[in-house]
């Protein structure tokens, strides 16, 4: 994102409740993978997700590093960086990336490939970053995601699982970071997105058009005024957008000291096989997200309350299909979440 973008205020954006805080909690702890928001085109999403990125605060990075690679994270630099002693190691502050794969866009240009220009006139292996590189440490967001090739499915899930983008062509071997949080976004009636995929995204919610007058008008209003004036509207949020950063930070500071009972253990294993969830990730994602929702809220535990508002996120878009339920996905959770949590509490 460059520096001279003005986003619009993520305090600003009105409605689309669950995607704020899906987003919200994809910051507080980046290993949760990412979120999914499908429903109608022009509700927000994109500006959502830039709006975040410019609400977080300014990121350490080490200078002339094509990775943006974190001074602090010794264990994973590249190997450019990896050559370099720590006092070499040169340190800026930079603004979170947020990187936009476009469907057509080729393997060479999402993994990166060896710089031809440079190779011809100075006959120099030179590899030249792609858009995996220029997201690490930042967001990869990719609209129309259900829409995206196989081929690049297949090179989202390798480096979703390792953190790593191996390239191995025209003569280069070479090893980078790549650990991204993936926004996906889409209209379901357009194709469905591969299984595989879809596993990989922890949160995945649905965004559909305000219906309440009063509040489309008032989404109106606030982009007329952003349209009108953008530095003026920016400042105008600050300070609420102030507030929200610092509600962030303070969680992901906490998020490793929120405990989670054996009893919420239980329930959240309960949840899962009621649903059907296949294999554990719908658990490990569940206990992930109520414990960033707990964060949050500056609670010191995680709660069942936490674990209701978090179900439908985290195991919507898990649940085998059902041919004699055609009911959507959330409201299968909602109908699950209170036969379980009823016969919980009556034990």
């Amino acid at each position: 994102m460059s520096s001279t973008t003005v986003s619009f205020p993520f305090a600003a954006i009105v409605g689309q409740d669950s995607l704020k805080h899906a987003l919200m909690l994809s910051a507080i702890d980046p290993s949760l993978g990412g979120v999914l928001a499908m429903g109608d085109r022009g509700t927000g999403k994109t500006t959502a997700v830039r709006a975040l990125a410019a609400l977080l605060p300014k990121m350490s990075a080490i200078t002339n590093c094509s990775y943006n690679c974190d001074p602090l994270d010794s264990p994973s630099p590249c190997q450019i960086c990896t050559a370099k002693s720590i006092d070499e190691r040169k340190i800026a502050k930079i603004d979170v990336p947020v990187v936009n794969l476009p469907l057509g866009a080729t393997e060479d240009r999402v993994l990166g490939a060896l710089d031809i220009e440079r190779a011809l006139i100075d006959g120099e292996k030179v590899f030249e970053p792609g858009l995996l590189a220029k997201a690490n440490h930042g967001y990869l967001y990719i609209d129309e995601v259900n829409l995206l090739e196989d081929h690049l499915v297949d090179v989202l899930l390798d480096v979703a699982a390792s953190g790593w983008n191996v390239v191995e062509r025209e003569g280069l071997s070479l090893k980078h970071p790549a650990r991204f949080v993936l926004i996906g976004s889409g209209n379901p009636e357009e194709g469905e997105l591969r299984p595989q995929l879809l596993d990989r995204f922890g949160l995945s919610v649905e965004v559909e058009t305000p219906k309440d007058i009063a509040q489309r008008i008032e989404i109106i209003k606030r982009r007329e005024a952003f349209e009108a004036d953008r530095q003026a509207f920016v400042k105008k949020w600050q300070r609420q957008n102030n507030r929200l950063r610092s509600k962030i930070l303070k969680a992901r500071d906490t998020l490793p000291t929120i405990a989670v009972s054996d009893d919420v253990l239980t329930l959240i294993a309960e949840i899962c096989i009621a649903l059907g969830t296949d294999g554990l990730r719908g658990e490990l994602t569940l206990i992930k997200a109520a414990r960033a929702d707990a964060a949050l809220a500056g609670a010191a535990e995680i709660s069942p309350n936490n674990v209701r508002s978090m179900a439908s996120m985290a195991l919507n878009h898990r649940m085998r299909r059902d041919p004699l339920d055609d009911a959507r996905g959330y409201v299968r959770v909602e109908r699950v979440l209170e036969k379980v949590l009823s016969e919980h509490d009556g034990n």
